[in-house]
């Protein structure tokens, strides 16, 4: 998520900062404070940024490094008529009252006249120390110590306010808030762009899309969801109500006038005009687990099922492989996303046949990043961010069947079996272990 805002707002990762994914802190080269506070508007991953006076292994080191920091850039926040706070967060320890003041005491060398003020202070610095990731054994000393300003907090609140237990209109499979947030931001979603979910369901990616001040729509081949009818999802509560739908949910959060429209369709069915459409293609194809997968198919076609809606609509389905939903898909953003777009979406995968081959391919799309969920023990899905980097040819359309790209992920049309499978097993387990 951090990668993907820095390239939308400015800024990079240090040159002699690794990306580690065992430290909860990174340093970031970030050219101005404006730039900084743009990126905490729209993260929900990272909880603060601050602007860092020195760093380093010890305390000596943290010392010695504040000590060659420019002094002419910390006297405007260290003015006699200013007020300020020294405030101690320690990652994976917690330390006394005792502790916190001796640590603040030793920073007098700093060159601090203003008064302190513990409940509303203009400034607020911050001392960071990193006790690493394992709680069963917590080091004496810290690994690393960092002092700085403190800038901006994230956004996470938002995952609160937003949150589907409050949520107006809401389905079997309605997408997590925070992770939604996170979507839209490897999405790199900014004002006025327009977002499309070829899977729309009840929503829950568009409102955090509409939220960053784009422009939303979406389709579904499911009548009765895009409509609000039939039974509903929440507790205690048989059929939906007249106005649980789409629209009503955007208009909950004041996003309304961002929503353009949803459409009863089957995304593997042509209906847009061609062109470059889409600024971002943000969605959660369905895998066969709490919703069906599912095309439309004509009558000669293999019928498994006629459904018929409260409203007579009909029509007749066939079964859609996850293999083809996710081609269709990927050939589609290609199509249809302008130059520089982002197609964001859920693959589920089986772990233990897993490989970074399974991950669908299309030359006009490049891998900008993949990051797994846990569901299970053998099951995660993986959020696969791609970028439009080529213009889509008509020879693009079937490119994906002669690379070989194709077959690996043809396994995970059974996916639902897979998953279910080690469902099986447990409840088999827990029978057994309950017998003896």
């Amino acid at each position: 998520e951090i990668t993907s805002l820095l390239s939308l707002c400015g800024g990079q990762f240090s040159g002699e900062q690794e990306i580690r994914v065992n430290s909860p802190f990174w340093i970031l080269n970030i050219p101005s404070e404006e730039m900084a506070r743009g990126l905490m508007k729209r993260t929900v991953c990272a909880k603060s940024v601050f602007e860092l006076w020195g760093h380093g292994r010890s305390a000596g080191e943290l010392y010695a490094s504040l000590k060659n920091y420019p002094v002419d850039k910390m006297l405007p926040y260290l003015q006699s008529d200013s007020t300020y706070k020294v405030h101690i967060h320690t990652f994976n320890k917690t330390l006394t009252q005792a502790e916190k003041i001796r640590k603040i005491d030793a920073l007098e060398f700093l060159p601090f006249k203003g008064k302190v003020n513990l409940k509303n202070p203009e400034h607020i610095f911050w001392i960071l120390e990193d006790y690493g990731m394992n709680p069963n054994n917590v080091p004496e000393e810290p690994f690393h110590l960092y002092f700085g300003r403190w800038i901006a907090d994230g956004q996470r609140e938002l995952i609160e306010s937003y949150s589907v237990k409050k949520r107006h209109f809401i389905g079997n499979t309605s997408m997590d808030a925070c992770l939604s947030f996170i979507m839209a931001n490897h999405g790199r979603v900014k004002p006025n762009d327009v977002v499309y979910d070829p899977f729309v369901g009840t929503g829950g990616l568009l409102i955090s899309s509409a939220h960053f001040g784009a422009y939303v729509c979406g389709t579904d081949i499911d009548y009765n969801t895009i409509h609000g009818l039939g039974k509903a999802s929440r507790k205690n509560q048989k059929w939906r109500g007249p106005d649980e739908n789409i629209r009503a949910n955007l208009r909950q959060y004041g996003l309304e006038k961002f929503y353009l429209d949803a459409l009863v369709a089957d995304s593997s069915r042509p209906i847009w005009r061609k062109g470059m459409l889409f600024d971002a293609i943000i969605t959660d194809p369905p895998y066969g687990i709490r919703e069906a997968t599912r095309r439309t198919g004509s009558p000669k076609e293999t019928v498994k099922s006629v459904e018929r809606s409260t409203e007579n609509h009909i029509f007749v389905s066939s079964n859609y492989h996850l293999s083809d939903i996710f081609f269709d898909l990927l050939k589609f953003a290609a199509e249809y996303l302008v130059m520089g777009g982002r197609l964001v979406y859920w693959l589920p995968i089986y772990r233990p046949e897993y490989t970074e081959e399974f991950i669908p391919r299309h030359p006009c799309l490049k891998l900008i990043s993949n990051c797994e969920q846990m569901l299970s023990s053998h099951t995660s899905r993986r959020l696969i961010t791609m970028e439009k980097v080529k213009e889509f040819k008509d020879q693009d359309e079937n490119s994906y069947l002669l690379d070989g790209q194709y077959m690996p992920y043809r396994g995970h049309n059974s996916f639902r079996e897979k998953y279910f499978s080690g469902v099986t097993k447990r409840i088999a387990k827990e029978e057994k272990d309950n017998q003896k």
